[in-house]
């Protein structure tokens, strides 16, 4: 037989449905002389009847299957790689494919010069909406080529080990395999064979598409969706004590300080937004794994970080997980503390009480907020609703409550909004805020989501209010937080007297920052005709058609 130019792996378990998808995907690549091997992690499904019917449609497929279910991804990658036939090899996920001109591209990058492995992007496909996206795209600009990782340490941040072809001479010089019995492995595989290569090149073309499916149930989620089980954490602490372990006795401990500032940016951080809808038993789990490694990362990491993810990880390592709750709730949008206190000298520190301990008081000192000094319209507030009362139909009730730490709002009552926008038309909502005590507001908010300017080809999405503050001609936009625990509400509305009829939902959000969430879905007439002729025939002329028409009825 010939030798194949290169072997790609598709590791599968119990995904009978999608392994179609992904092996048409490596049929098609551009670059034909290449080997497929299904590598089958002992599946209970009918996966071994698919798998089987693949191979004898190509004869470039080998079907692989363990003798036992290894509840990883690296055994089923391990074996193939050691019946590969190939001189260059890859690995794709069942559940994900590769662009046409994959094998091509990094083939070519490989026959243009020496290297250990080549990479090139990776774009993310979210499975819900259809949207694609290139992931972490900056490392990805240029076509460039690197003889160490210590030339660009934000590599650091890569953790997939999918997206690139490896020589085979490269894993087995380095012997070079993926750690069993543990999952993220890829992070510590990818972070191996960046500081062991002595060239690799890097291309801009996406050579790698992830499904992404952000809503899938717990119990069929991958990996990364899975961070709900407290072994999860586990898994991730323990690949992470590999990677120090392996900096260390490779000779680039000078990396730690980089790789830590990874973990807690990316690692650490996942976690975070997570922890406003763990219970105490979890979070009591959590602390108890996670704060014996964060006491290992060097101080130089935790500096890099943006100060209210140092206020989260210190009130973490401080013991008082219920205030790390409250603080991860807005991570990322600008949502202020609800309160902070000054020391004698006039140092604002998070929480209602100056921390007593040097660590804390540097972790929690928030002056860099700036709190009392920003520019108004990107002053920090917090926005919480406090109670939620649904009237008939779709009409709401919101009692909000309004913290101003820095004290930017002057005593007495506020103007402030709620804007709303489904379908790109702004709905807005105008209440009044009163003064409780400096610093704290409180006001009462009527929605009535009938109301809402829905276009009349209908929308399907979700939406979160925003509240607007106003002072002296400036405006100032924050995230309206929900109660967690509120039940969710449907109601079905009849836009344009019945034509085109919506279920709306409203809900928490389910996830950081734990917005008020609110879903439109078309049903009825705009679910079966209105929606799918607008998708066939949505052009950029169409959709200015379908807003004129839009107007002129309304």
């Amino acid at each position: 037989m010939t030798t194949p130019d290169v072997t790609v792996t598709v590791i599968v378990y119990n995904d009978a449905a999608r392994l179609p998808r992904a092996v048409a995907s490596l049929r098609a690549q551009t670059h034909a002389n290449i080997e497929i091997i299904i590598s089958d992690d002992h599946s209970t499904d009918n996966t071994p009847e698919v798998a089987r019917r693949l191979e004898a449609q190509d004869d470039r497929i080998r079907y692989l299957r363990l003798p036992e279910n290894s509840g990883g991804c690296s055994a089923p990658r391990n074996r193939a790689i050691e019946i590969a036939r190939a001189p260059y090899l890859m690995f794709l996920d069942s559940d994900d494919e590769l662009p046409p001109r994959a094998v091509e591209l990094l083939l070519a990058a490989h026959r243009e010069r020496e290297l250990d492995f080549a990479m090139g992007a990776c774009q993310r496909l979210r499975v819900d909406t259809g949207r694609r996206s290139t992931w972490m795209p900056h490392l990805f600009a240029e076509r460039r080529t690197l003889e160490n990782i210590e030339s660009d340490t934000e590599l650091l941040f890569w953790p997939l080990s999918t997206n690139r072809m490896y020589t085979r001479d490269f894993l087995n010089r380095h012997n070079l395999r993926f750690p069993e019995g543990v999952h993220y492995e890829d992070q510590l595989f990818s972070i191996q064979a960046f500081c062991l290569a002595k060239a690799f090149t890097i291309i801009p073309d996406p050579v790698y598409v992830w499904h992404i499916e952000p809503f899938a149930a717990a119990d069929s989620a991958t990996i990364s969706n899975q961070r709900h089980k407290i072994s999860n954490v586990q898994d991730r602490i323990r690949v992470h004590r590999m990677i120090d372990d392996f900096l260390e006795k490779s000779g680039h401990a000078g990396l730690r300080e980089a790789k830590d500032f990874k973990f807690l940016k990316h690692d650490f951080r996942l976690y975070a937004g997570d922890l406003p809808y763990r219970d105490a038993e979890w979070l009591a789990a959590f602390a108890d794994i996670m704060n014996p490694y964060l006491d290992t990362l060097s101080p130089g990491a935790y500096l890099r970080l943006p100060r209210p993810e140092r206020v989260v990880l210190e009130l973490l390592r401080d013991g008082r997980p219920a205030d790390a709750q409250l603080a991860a709730r807005g991570l990322g949008h600008g949502v202020a503390p609800r309160r902070i206190t000054a020391d004698a000298s006039g140092v604002p520190y998070w929480g209602d009480s100056v921390p007593s301990e040097d660590r804390a008081r540097r972790e929690l000192d928030v002056s860099d907020l700036e709190l009392d000094t920003r520019p108004f319209p990107s002053a920090q507030f917090r926005h919480e609703i406090t109670e939620l009362t649904r009237g008939s139909r779709a009409t709401l009730t919101l009692s909000v409550r309004t913290y101003d730490p820095g004290l930017r709002l002057p005593i007495g009552p506020q103007r402030a909004r709620l804007v709303l926008s489904p379908g790109g038309r702004r709905m807005t909502v105008p209440f009044r805020l009163d003064p409780v005590r400096p610093g704290l507001f409180e006001g009462t908010a009527h929605l009535d989501l009938a109301a809402a300017p829905i276009p009349l080809q209908g929308f399907e999405g979700a939406r979160h209010p925003l509240v607007v503050l106003h002072q002296q001609g400036l405006s100032n936009s924050g995230v309206l937080l929900a109660p967690l625990d509120f039940p969710t509400a449907t109601a079905r509305v009849d836009y344009h007297s019945g034509a085109t009829p919506h279920q709306v939902t409203v809900e928490p959000e389910g996830r950081n920052p734990g917005r008020l969430q609110i879903r439109w879905t078309p049903v009825g007439i705009t679910a079966r005709v209105v929606r799918p002729v607008v998708k066939r025939v949505a052009g950029p002329r169409v959709r200015k058609a379908a807003k004129l028409l839009s107007s002129v009825l309304r």
